[in-house]
């Protein structure tokens, strides 16, 4: 063979290699998300799927505390957030912090030597702002987090600093081909395309509009670009490499523009998309002031959160396990804290219902109880007869896959058993609230066996 042969040969070789880097080595999971023919397929690689897992494992916490005795703001000086806890409630609350936050460096990240009440270091200022965020977002936002919620562990996973931060882009200097238009600067955030490397401050900071569908089939009267798609398109593939989906999780790979024809979790996003810009204008954007120079982006701002910020790759952060039950303080649920005199049962009973849940599973196609079902209904049923004016809400879901009105209708019959269940225990029905029924995501397998649940709240 020539050397020129060799060297064709050795161009054609590198050049199959390069585009097979852009394919999902097999063996791929698919999970059929529409009906069969359309396309609306989610492709899911099993080893990349395992290493996130083991990402999104819930960390080891401290067991809870009794509300019992003193408050934090009667003991402790300049503490402005959660001075309603107790001393006990408040101080294991600040060990979680710590080891989801800063384990490597302790306490020290925030406090100045022995006096705790200092505001010298500004990590303590941006930390009693974040708890406030966090506290809104459970509270205020369960229209995209629902009652899973998100702790400071959902960001920061053991790091002082979350891993999927941002500031705005710095502005480009027009190249000698001309102004490239904030494109054409491959990013990681952006999945590495030559689309605009920097959709967050228009869509997530600012409130431009993503939506650049034309409203006439001609150019009259349209004034949307592809240039403009182009920055919608920059989003999307953030939010798809985000949660580790594909278009078709949220859209009909036949009409992505049809709201009727999408998928729930469209809606979902929608709010998702509201929240972050929310948490940027109310929250993060005051802190620039706070965040010494080298906290801070080029242009001077302070960095901020997208969609990559809490779902790391998941397409439900933590693949929606929920710390909320064992830290109800981070969304605003507080327990009556008793006296130092009561004894600690007396204050554990004086505890309100609110904020139990539970999770109840159904075997396939059937609306019965289980035994274990009942199990877990139990000390919810005793919280309500113990808290008079607690109302309990019951949410039912079914599969993604399958045939939708049948889903709906099994849902609503599992629903409405635990609704007898809990009226036989002696709770009025008008202190139950049934939910519509909701569908389920289908996980990485196919078939969920968490589709087939009623999710139980106890509120206020």
């Amino acid at each position: 063979m020539t050397a020129a042969l060799r060297r064709t040969a050795t161009v054609l070789v590198l050049g199959t290699l390069l585009v097979l880097a852009g394919c999902e080595r097999p063996p791929v999971d698919v999970v059929q998300r529409g009906y069969r023919g359309t396309g609306m397929d989610e492709i899911y690689n099993p080893r990349t799927v395992d290493a996130l897992a083991a990402k999104n494992v819930l960390p080891p916490d401290t067991p809870p505390v009794p509300a019992a005795g003193p408050t934090a703001g009667q003991v402790f000086q300049n503490v402005k957030v959660l001075n309603d806890l107790s001393v006990g409630e408040f101080s294991r609350l600040m060990v979680s912090i710590t080891a989801w936050v800063a384990p490597q460096q302790g306490c020290t990240y925030c406090h100045q030597g022995d006096n705790m009440a200092s505001d010298a270091l500004y990590t303590k200022v941006v930390a009693r702002r974040m708890l406030q965020m966090t506290q809104h977002i459970n509270a205020d936002w369960k229209s995209h987090v629902v009652d899973t919620g998100v702790t400071c562990y959902t960001c920061h996973r053991g790091n002082p600093v979350p891993a999927n931060t941002w500031t705005r882009a710095p502005a480009q200097t027009p190249a000698y081909a001309g102004n490239k238009a904030g494109q054409n600067t491959p990013a990681p955030a952006i999945g590495l395309t030559s689309l605009p490397y920097d959709p967050f401050t228009p869509f997530l900071d600012q409130a431009e509009n993503i939506r650049v569908v034309g409203g006439t089939a001609l150019q009259t009267g349209n004034r949307r670009s592809i240039k403009q798609a182009e920055w919608t398109y920059s989003l999307m593939v953030h939010m798809s490499q985000s949660l580790g989906v594909n278009c078709t999780y949220c859209h009909n790979s036949r009409s992505f523009a049809d709201w009727q024809a999408s998928s729930p979790p469209r809606a979902t996003g929608w709010y998702g998309i509201r929240m972050v810009r929310d948490l940027n204008e109310q929250f993060l954007n005051p802190l620039a002031s706070v965040f010494p120079p080298a906290r801070l982006g080029p242009g001077g701002d302070s960095q901020k959160v997208n969609c990559a910020t809490c779902h790391q790759g998941a397409y439900k952060p933590l693949y929606g396990a929920s710390m909320l039950p064992n830290h109800p303080e981070l969304a605003k649920i507080r327990a009556v804290v008793a006296s130092a005199s009561a004894p600690l049962a007396a204050a554990a009973s004086s505890a309100p219902a609110a904020g139990l849940s539970a999770e109840l599973l159904f075997a396939v196609g059937s609306p019965a109880l289980t035994d274990e079902a009942q199990k877990a209904l139990a000390p919810l049923i005793d919280a309500l007869k113990a808290d008079a004016t607690a109302k309990v809400t019951l949410s039912g879901f079914h599969s993604a896959t399958g045939d939708p009105a049948q889903n709906e209708e099994l849902a609503k019959q599992r629903a409405l058993a635990v609704r007898a269940a809990i009226e036989t225990a002696g709770i009025a029905g008008d202190r139950i609230v049934l939910d519509k029924p909701q569908t389920a995501e289908a996980n990485v397998a196919g078939e969920d066996p968490r589709a087939r649940r009623v999710d139980v709240m106890v509120m206020k």
